[in-house]
């Protein structure tokens, strides 16, 4: 058969072979249609607002009509001119890049410490305890935090029982990176710890078993089976980290910071809040959140290319 006949022959096969994949899954696919359609109704459809962007937007005006107002880039330019543009910026980034660094590898850690744990009433008193405050409201924690971290706090009367002084922490602006990334550790590394887990407890055994006749020691069986077995997770958990670096937790900061601190921690998260909510300046932090959107993709696209060449992991 020559290659001219034989392409339309593949074709055909390759096209059956794919309405028999999607029979034979159509179960599955109908346990995803649900979250399919709330992801586009709620993540998709409210990315047309992206268009008052560049407009001059006035609230309860239509989005497109003979009254809107197109200005094309010019909230673009302003955001870029802004004198606040290098402090959010680098704000922005630094806090993100520490937590990052600092709050990456604890889960991780974490989860390879605890595998090794075989009491199993212990090991999961100490599962629960780390990933409860994930399931604490923000409010509720960042109120305990800010009540630790008062003159009158526990913290300082630890430190004034070491015989050091009391200070009010939440209002020194070099104490601010370290109380945000902390915090952010606390909260999230029991739980995304959980990720991790269930990737250890689905390696082989047999592995396991393998290495203790070849002697090897539990420290080594973590090293040469536990960590390689996980890396594919690593990989995706970093990139998602990395494609949200100009995404940092806005929320715990607008209840942590206080105007003695908010050269070291205003944001673009709490400008956009305090521009656009407070302000009602609609179009300039729709251009502002548009920009962080772009440069997240890139990041993430960036990251994901950089995954799948070094590790063979990658989101897409």
């Amino acid at each position: 058969m020559s290659s001219n006949a034989a392409a339309p022959a593949k074709k055909k096969l390759t096209k059956q072979r794919k309405i028999m994949l999607l029979k034979d899954n159509a179960e599955l696919y109908s346990l995803m249609l649900p979250a399919i359609i709330l992801i586009f109704i709620f993540c998709y459809i409210p990315m047309y607002g992206y268009l008052i962007a560049f407009q001059d937007y006035k609230a309860g005006s239509s989005f497109w009509g003979p009254d809107t107002e197109w200005v094309g880039l010019k909230h673009f330019e302003r955001f870029y001119n802004s004198v606040f543009f290098s402090r959010l910026m680098g704000n922005t980034l630094w806090l993100s890049f520490l937590n990052l660094a600092w709050g990456f590898w604890v889960p991780i850690v974490f989860a390879l410490l605890l595998n090794e744990v075989h009491v199993m009433g212990y090991k999961k008193f100490v599962q629960t305890a780390s990933y409860l405050p994930y399931f604490i409201s923000m409010v509720v924690m960042c109120g305990m935090l800010v009540s630790f971290i008062s003159p009158s706090g526990i913290i300082n009367k630890l430190i004034v029982a070491l015989g050091g002084e009391a200070k009010s922490w939440r209002t020194i602006p070099s104490a601010f990176a370290e109380i945000y990334v902390l915090s952010n550790i606390w909260k999230t590394f029991g739980y995304n710890s959980i990720l991790y887990m269930s990737v250890i407890t689905s390696i082989d055994t047999s592995m396991y078993e393998s290495a203790r006749l070849d002697g090897a020691n539990r420290l080594q069986q973590a090293i040469k089976i536990t960590l390689p077995s996980i890396v594919p997770t690593i990989a995706i958990m970093l990139i998602m980290q990395v494609g949200s670096l100009l995404n940092a937790n806005t929320e715990m900061i607008l209840l942590l910071y206080v105007p003695a601190t908010y050269e070291v921690a205003d944001v673009i998260g709490t400008y956009i809040y305090r521009e656009g909510l407070s302000g009602g300046q609609f179009s300039y932090t729709t251009a502002i959140g548009l920009i962080q959107a772009v440069i997240n993709f890139a990041l993430v696209f960036i990251a994901n290319k950089v995954s799948d060449k070094l590790t063979g992991a990658g989101l897409f």
